[in-house]
């Protein structure tokens, strides 16, 4: 059986000069997705850059999301690193919404020593309140908070799962996270937590991790796109963004899987 829809891309365009040329690159590999890496800060800040680009890539087929930067916590107790946090994700959102982009992924925060419950509920605050500036600036890319590889860090299966039921948020599987955060895989529940959605936006690499989780991502290896690939449902449209330090080969790689 086919998938419904499968794409693969690298996590990053690079520079604004060159962005349009990558695309083009990327689309003869065959490649039909990409995500602009905003992670120190967002780069495209023009918006006539942003939809020049946007443009290459509809006319390309690729599909756009962006990963927010890495300075984010939604549950600070500094109510000052919630805001800016805030802000940082929601100016990726608007320069989204020149791009054509589909989805805004972040890590959500940190438990900073609080209890879980009340990390939770801290984050869906925050997370409800930028879906309302995202109505009410009518931006289209949706809110995709990611699942996170270290155990002291929100973000977990269960968590995202439950901001995206409480907040009508979207979500980003990161399968190399995953592992290192449980040290296995369950597909099945994977399967059966998101199984509702028509959309997975996915990350995947190879990823080396200790006891209390992530430690770096490698290379791609095979017969981990192998297991991946076979374990995936059929009926979804797929959206599978490689972190790997060679993420446009292990792309490829991966596409050749399907």
């Amino acid at each position: 059986m086919k998938f419904k829809d499968i794409r693969f891309g690298p996590a990053g365009l690079g520079g604004v000069d060159s962005a349009e040329d990558r695309l083009e690159y990327y689309s003869k590999k065959g490649l039909k997705a990409c995500e602009i890496a905003f992670t120190y800060g967002v780069y495209i800040k023009n918006k006539e850059d942003a939809v020049r680009i946007g443009k290459k890539a509809k006319e390309l087929d690729i599909k756009l999301s962006i990963h927010a930067p890495y300075w984010i916590n939604l549950n600070s107790k500094e109510k000052k690193k919630i805001e800016e946090s805030k802000k940082r994700i929601l100016d990726c959102c608007k320069v989204g919404n020149w791009l054509g982009a589909y989805r805004i992924v972040f890590h959500p925060g940190y438990y900073s020593k609080m209890d879980k419950e009340e990390t939770y509920q801290n984050i869906k605050i925050a997370i409800i309140d930028m879906q309302e500036e995202r109505k009410k600036n009518k931006w289209k890319p949706e809110l995709a908070p990611e699942t996170t590889g270290k155990v002291n860090v929100f973000g977990s299966l269960d968590e995202i799962k439950r901001l995206a039921e409480d907040t009508k948020c979207s979500f980003t599987i990161d399968f190399a996270h995953i592992l290192a955060r449980e040290k296995t895989v369950d597909y099945e529940k994977i399967k059966k937590l998101f199984g509702k959605h028509k959309e997975w936006h996915c990350h995947f690499s190879g990823i080396e991790y200790g006891e209390k989780g992530e430690r770096k991502h490698k290379r791609t290896r095979i017969e981990d796109w192998k297991k991946l690939i076979s374990n995936l449902p059929k009926d979804k449209d797929i959206v599978i963004i490689n972190e790997s330090p060679y993420d446009v080969q292990d792309s490829v790689e991966g596409l050749s899987l399907v």
